[in-house]
């Protein structure tokens, strides 16, 4: 399932880049002025039916690509903390005291050692 919500999240998402590229922009400026009359007497509703078009698919793929991110982040398996540390097994006190214990013998034998000279 969770393989699936990723296909289609791949999907979503090449296409509302590609359709957000393919749309006109909808300020023309000064090149919309002087050419909005020449659209309107040679008839260029076939681009704007399609920008229409485009435009709201674009919004329905949009939705139902937020609506996918929602599923998926729902549909994750969330661990708890407190089972992950109840789970791993807990370093024994002995261990550590023995372990702290040799290196206070391995310190003190280094610095008898430093005081004799190094000489045995």
């Amino acid at each position: 399932m969770e393989i699936a919500i990723g296909i289609l999240l791949i999907l979503a998402a090449i296409f509302l880049v590609v359709a957000v590229l393919m749309q006109s922009g909808k300020s023309h400026n000064l090149s919309g002025t002087i050419a909005g009359g020449a659209e309107t007497f040679f008839g260029k509703s076939k681009a704007t039916t399609l920008d229409k078009k485009l435009s709201k698919l674009t919004t329905i793929v949009a939705i139902v690509f937020v609506l996918l991110v929602l599923a998926s982040y729902f549909m994750q398996d969330t661990v708890d903390i407190r089972s992950l540390a109840a789970s791993t097994p807990a370093v024994s006190t002995e261990t550590a005291d023995d372990t702290a214990g040799a290196v206070l013998d391995s310190a003190e034998e280094a610095a008898e050692n430093a005081e004799d000279g190094g000489n045995d």
